[in-house]
């Protein structure tokens, strides 16, 4: 999993060993920013909770004035779900302004879980659009401009401007730009196909070259690159996964999850290779850093995401690690807020600031800033949750599962069991495997702080409903 975010797990890789002996330093660096960034954003919390450089917009708190009638033009840059969501929230709660989306695909917004999920699988699944492109404006009044990714923004003058030439004036701004994949320096210009996994045209790209294509290497071992090599085993490819921890999913799960999933992927012939990483290619394959060297006729990349700079340099907000926001989604610029993949939010289960890379967030996370912008009071706390499917294990997580103790509910030799995490007597994570309902039970159980208490949760004849009286 990405060392800032949830959902589009996957391994951080180096180039060799030298970066390879920094690990423990970087990551001490790491979280270390993690520190700076939340004390940020109390004060950030702070500063809006007081009503101070946002417009008039209210404070959160449900004391601040509405001002929706004084805002007339909200521009969104980022056509994905969050901002496709947004668009919708604003519409639905009476916004009646203009209001423009700008994004980078040719696409309108649609969801992105099925292109690593169904689209992999089968030639006939459509595209899972949001809406039909005509209806955001025949429908909704929304602005659609689509291959007009947002390339400045003029903070003073409340303009942003597009790849060809245009400016389009806001009161508010939506960053919704989300992420892209971390490209791996390695494997640039090498002879190889070399691919990654985003958008609508990689998943089409992929599912074709694994119906033609016998050896296909995965550099990294998170929940895409994963789901990328069930859909190539099933199709019959050789398939060797290549991780540079010693288990897969290790920023995710428990390692009694991750030798499951490996189990499971064994046993329809995919290949691992741990601890290790590649340092070069050619067309015949790649070379790891411990001198093997793997055939291969494709290979797969998927080692994370990171931030797409573009419109946050341009206002002068940090964005390495995601734009920092605080509950209502606004940044330290004024009249500028973030939703989605590009936001940097506390995270109560996790203790810290971090980037959640998940469908529920993109989508839940979304709407409550639009709320937000047009002057409703509209906090968002809710625990990050994402899913995967690996063959027939449907895998959830909820929260955060590491540094903490962990109960096992279930039996794990039959596939359906349940993770708890605890930390002291805080519930602050949860993992199912093929357990749906309880899973369910859990994320609530999560969002509302409750505190069942351990003996209770170690024992199978618990009703975790129990929980929430």
């Amino acid at each position: 999993m990405d060392v800032d975010g949830l959902g589009q797990s996957a391994s951080s890789f180096s180039l060799c060993t030298e970066t390879c002996r920094a690990k423990h330093s970087a990551g001490a660096a790491a979280m270390s920013l993690y520190k700076q960034v939340g004390l940020f954003l109390l004060c950030l919390q702070s500063k809006n909770n007081v009503g101070r450089g946002n417009r008039g917009l209210g404070s959160g708190n449900g004391r601040g004035p509405k001002l929706s009638a004084q805002i007339e033009n909200i521009v969104i840059a980022g056509a994905g779900q969050a901002g496709g969501r947004a668009a919708e929230a604003l519409r639905a709660k009476g916004f009646q302004g203009a209001i423009t989306m700008l994004g980078e695909e040719p696409h309108p917004p649609y969801e992105r879980p099925q292109l690593s999920k169904e689209m992999l699988h089968a030639p006939d699944v459509p595209v899972s659009y949001i809406k039909q492109a005509g209806d955001w404006q025949d429908k909704l009044g929304v602005r659609l401009e689509t291959g007009a990714a947002v390339t400045d923004c003029d903070a003073d003058r409340r303009t942003v401007s597009t790849t060809d030439g245009r400016s389009f004036a806001f009161d508010r701004l939506l960053i919704a730009t989300g992420t892209r994949p971390r490209r791996f320096a390695a494997l640039e210009n090498c002879g190889l196909d070399v691919q990654y996994l985003r958008n609508v045209e990689d998943a089409l790209r992929f599912r074709k070259s694994i119906q033609n294509k016998s050896r296909l290497v995965i550099v990294g071992g998170g929940v895409i690159g994963l789901e990328a090599a069930c859909a190539a085993a099933i199709m019959g490819c050789a398939v060797t996964v290549i991780e540079s921890e010693q288990r897969l999913l290790a920023r995710a799960f428990p390692s009694i999850v991750s030798d499951l999933v490996a189990a499971k992927h064994r046993s329809h012939g995919v290949g691992f290779i741990f601890g290790t990483t590649v340092s070069g290619a050619t067309a015949d394959g790649v070379t790891l850093c411990d001198g093997r060297m793997i055939a291969a006729d494709l290979v797969l990349v998927g080692i994370g995401v990171e931030s797409v700079p573009t419109v946050a340099d341009r206002l002068g907000l940090p964005s390495a690690t995601g734009i920092a926001v605080d509950a209502n989604g606004r940044t330290a610029a004024p009249g500028v807020f973030c939703a989605g993949d590009a936001a940097l939010q506390w995270s109560r289960c996790h203790g810290r600031a971090i980037r959640v890379e998940t469908w529920a967030n993109a989508q839940n996370q979304a709407i409550s800033v639009a709320a937000n912008m047009i002057g409703e009071a509209s906090e968002y706390n809710d625990p990050p949750w994402f899913w995967t499917d690996q063959y027939d294990l449907n895998i959830q997580v909820a929260g955060d599962m590491l540094d903490s103790d962990h109960i096992v509910r279930g039996d794990t030799r039959s596939g359906k069991f349940s993770v708890i995490a605890m930390r002291g007597s805080d519930v602050v994570g949860a993992l199912s495997v093929n357990a749906a309902k309880e899973m369910a039970v859990l994320r609530r159980v999560i969002a509302a702080s409750k505190r069942p208490a351990r003996a209770d949760l170690e024992s199978r004849a618990y009703d975790l409903r129990t929980a929430l009286k």
